[in-house]
């Protein structure tokens, strides 16, 4: 049963953004707006991100091999209770370092794609104003940069 779960949790989410991204092309060259398209990607990687999650919390519970034998000894039972929760826990922190560095690389997209073109045309203006436009528009890169240095402290935590 956990080999389902292990192929759902690789297969399903890459046929959903192939077909996502299928869709979406399709839209946009029968003529509908760019926002639109957008939301669709934008809905699909919510519940992607929702589905995987719950499919790799399944995995990890159904993972775990009952105990049957009619008198089991008590430092078995802890150590083993004590060996889920921290494979649960160190599971919890790979997927909030994904999580982080995701969506901070995705905020950091947004911000510079605001941001460059801005820059662009003010130094295009006046190239006085080179230095300060290079300054915005590496804050918004350093959002990015936030968020791979919180990845690298939630793994060194795990």
């Amino acid at each position: 049963m956990t080999t389902f779960f292990y192929a759902a949790l690789i297969i399903v989410p890459a046929v959903v953004l192939m077909l996502s991204a299928f869709f979406t092309f399709r839209s946009r060259f029968n003529g509908k707006s760019a926002k639109k398209s957008m939301r669709i990607n934008l809905v699909t990687f919510l519940v992607l991100i929702l589905m995987v999650s719950i499919l790799a919390f399944g995995v990890s519970a159904t993972s775990e091999a009952p105990n049957t034998d009619a008198a089991p000894v008590q430092t078995t039972e802890q150590t083993t209770e004590e060996t889920v929760s921290a494979t649960q826990s160190n599971g919890l922190g790979l997927l909030a370092a994904g999580l982080v560095t995701g969506l901070a690389g995705i905020g950091g997209g947004i911000a510079v794609a605001a941001g460059a073109p801005a820059a662009i045309a003010a130094t295009s203006e006046d190239p006085k104003s080179f230095g300060k436009s290079l300054i915005f528009v590496a804050l918004g890169e350093s959002i990015a940069l936030y968020g791979v240095v919180i990845s690298i402290l939630i793994l060194n935590k795990v």
